[in-house]
Formats: structure tokens, C-alpha cells, sequence
């Protein structure tokens, strides 16, 4: 007698879990998703970029922006610790050298961001943050050896000019302003733009996590940062100066790094939901929204150079994000260019021909 199996087949595997925080957004539809998604990026990393500057609104607060990062590694790295252990992230893939690497120029990008803000506007260092492409593209073409576009090049062009008219702005109405803060951030800038090179070349080869290299990039930075500070005197300096005031300084710097390492994770997830071209445009929203809130809530000089230099930036980044999109070489560029002078050229005929320029007298 045969025994006939009946063999069930799921049409619809599982979806992966996706969650915000503690909430689970699997069950809710892709675009129900993308909305909780960037409301969750524009709250924290609004409420970051908003507590770094009322850091520094702190008085006397100026030459401890060091400090503050020793700090906030420390957090970060414990938020990393946590984060692994919750995902039963054990094992570390990437090498010990690798990570040295990335601690050091981590702890370049994020200290010497912070610090710089003693010495500039808070949204001239957000426009800065938004010419991340400068260095990234240099630094691509570097280190990885990648190719880009006509239209990268033409990008980071307009950022450059928009930048240098931002900055003169800013040198303009403000009476405190130091190269010393330019310095610093375009210096950050270039860590960042080998950071993300090194991350990208090194968890492409070792296949690591976000949560592994988020971990020990930070743990391995406070290590440096905490002895180098110790051994200047840096350290105990920052001790007493947050001891005068340990609920408003403290306070301040556990919420600056607790929405900051939130942030992180958030933009990961709308990352893996919706796709980095996605994520990239909302957060540079988030960033011009940013710069505005700075203006709305903390007295500062003000002047309509501002708007057009930052609009030529923000064109900038619209045309990277459209380049990443859409891709073009030299030849197709070319080609839409033409297509775009014989139309302007057929248009302007045309209202010739309607007007009756083109009649004989």
C-alpha cells in the first residue's frame, strides 16, 4: 500500500525582522516603514545635532571639546557592548591592525568635529559635513582605485564653491572667527573621507557587522584618546571643569551620545529597507534642517549669503545623489548636453517664427 506525502511549500519565505529601537515595523508596508524610518533620523539626529551645539553654549566650555569626545567614545562604546551581546555578536572578524587604523582616524573625524565648534558657527560645520564627497571622492579614487562620473566631479566643484562662499559669509558676521576651526573640521573631513573608504574595503573582505566595527572602532579610540589625555593632564582638567557643573555637563553629553549612537542605527536600518540612496537624501534634509533649527533656536549673525551659498551645496549633493541614481560617462553627459542646446535652439526659433522675425521686409 503507498503512503502518499502531501509536501506543503510556504509561497512567502519569512521576512527578515526589522525593528526601530524596540519596535517592530515588519508587519507594516514598505512606505509605512520609510516614514517611521526617517521620523525616527530626523528626531535624533536632531536632538544630537541640537545638544552639541547647547554643549558649547555651556560657559567656558570652548577648550574641552576633546574631553567631550573621550566621553562620548566611552558611551559609544558601551552602547557598542550592549548592542553586540543583545545580537550574540561574539566573534570579531576584521583584524586588530585594521581596527587600530580606524580608532585613530574615527577618533580623528568625531574629536576634531567637536572641537571645532569652539571655533566656528554651528552651521558652517554642517554645510562642511555636507561636502563629504570632496575628500571621499579623492580618497576613493586613492585608495580603493574607483572611477567616477563627469557629474561627481562637476558636484564636488559646486560644493567647493558654495563652501568658500559660505565660509567668506561667515568670516564676514562673525567677529570670533579663527581659521583654527576651518582647519580643524576640513581635517576631520579628511579622516572621514579615509574612514570610509577603510570600512567599506575592510568589511567587503571580511564580511563584519556594522555592530563589530562600530564596537572596537570606538573602544580602541577611547583607549587612545583616554591615555593621551591623561598623560597631558587633559583629563583631570575635564573632571573639574564638568564637576562645577555635573548635571548640566554630564546630563548634556550622556543625551549628545546616547541620540547620536541611536541615529547611527536608525540610518542602518533605513539603509537595509529602503536603500542607501534613500537614507543619503534623508539625511541631508535632516542636516539643512538642522541648520535652520541653529538659527531658530541659538542667537547668531545672519546674512543672505548664507541661502545661496548653501543652495549651491545642496545642488551639489542633489546632483551626486541623481549621479549615484542615474549614472552618465563623458560620452552620454556630452550627448544630453547637445540634446539640451538643439531644444533651447528650437525654442528660441520658434518664437522668432511666431513673432515674425524670420519675415522679409
Amino acid at each position: 500500500m503507498a503512503i502518499s506525502k502531501t509536501v506543503v511549500l510556504d509561497p512567502e519565505p519569512d521576512k527578515p525582522k526589522i525593528t526601530i529601537l524596540c519596535l517592530d515595523i515588519t508587519s507594516f508596508s514598505q512606505t509605512s516603514q520609510f516614514f517611521i524610518s526617517s521620523l525616527a533620523v530626523f528626531v535624533f539626529f536632531l536632538l544630537y545635532g541640537y545638544m552639541q551645539e547647547l554643549i558649547f553654549t555651556i560657559d567656558g566650555f570652548q577648550p574641552y571639546g576633546w574631553f567631550l569626545t573621550c566621553l562620548q567614545f566611552g558611551l559609544y562604546s558601551i552602547f557598542g557592548f550592549i548592542e553586540t551581546r543583545i545580537r550574540s555578536l561574539r566573534s570579531r572578524m576584521i583584524p586588530i591592525q585594521t581596527y587600530f587604523l580606524l580608532a585613530l582616524l574615527t577618533l580623528g573625524t568625531m574629536g576634531l568635529s567637536n572641537a571645532s565648534l569652539g571655533y566656528l558657527n554651528y552651521p558652517t560645520q554642517v554645510i562642511f559635513k555636507c561636502c563629504k564627497l570632496i575628500p571621499v571622492l579623492i580618497g576613493g579614487i586613492l585608495i580603493q582605485q574607483k572611477r567616477y562620473g563627469p557629474l561627481d566631479f562637476i558636484a564636488a566643484v559646486l560644493m567647493c564653491v558654495g563652501l568658500t562662499l559660505f565660509t567668506l559669509a561667515d568670516s564676514q558676521v562673525q567677529p570670533n572667527f579663527s581659521t583654527k576651526g576651518i582647519i580643524m573640521i576640513s581635517l576631520a573631513l579628511l579622516c572621514d573621507a579615509i574612514i570610509g573608504n577603510v570600512q567599506e574595503k575592510s568589511m567587503k573582505k571580511y564580511g563584519a557587522s556594522n555592530a563589530e566595527v562600530v564596537l572596537y572602532s570606538y573602544f580602541f579610540g577611547f583607549i587612545f584618546i583616554f591615555f593621551v589625555m591623561i598623560l597631558s593632564g587633559e583629563f583631570m582638567d575635564g573632571v573639574n571643569f564638568y564637576a562645577k557643573n555635573p548635571r548640566k555637563t554630564y546630563g548634556y553629553t550622556f543625551l549628545f551620545s546616547l541620540t547620536g549612537y541611536l541615529g547611527i542605527q536608525i540610518v542602518l536600518t533605513l539603509v537595509r529597507t529602503t536603500g542607501a540612496f534613500t537614507a543619503v537624501t534623508v539625511t541631508t534634509c535632516r542636516k539643512a534642517v538642522t541648520i535652520m533649527m541653529s538659527f531658530i533656536f541659538f542667537n547668531k549673525p545672519f546674512t543672505i549669503q548664507y541661502i545661496w551659498s548653501g543652495l549651491l551645496v545642496l545642488f551639489g549633493i542633489y546632483m551626486n545623489l541623481y549621479n549615484k541614481k542615474h549614472p552618465l560617462s563623458l560620452s552620454e553627459l556630452e550627448h544630453k548636453m547637445e540634446q539640451s542646446l538643439y531644444k533651447f535652439r528650437n525654442i528660441i526659433h520658434r518664437r522668432k517664427l511666431r513673432d515674425g522675425q524670420y519675415l522679409s521686409v
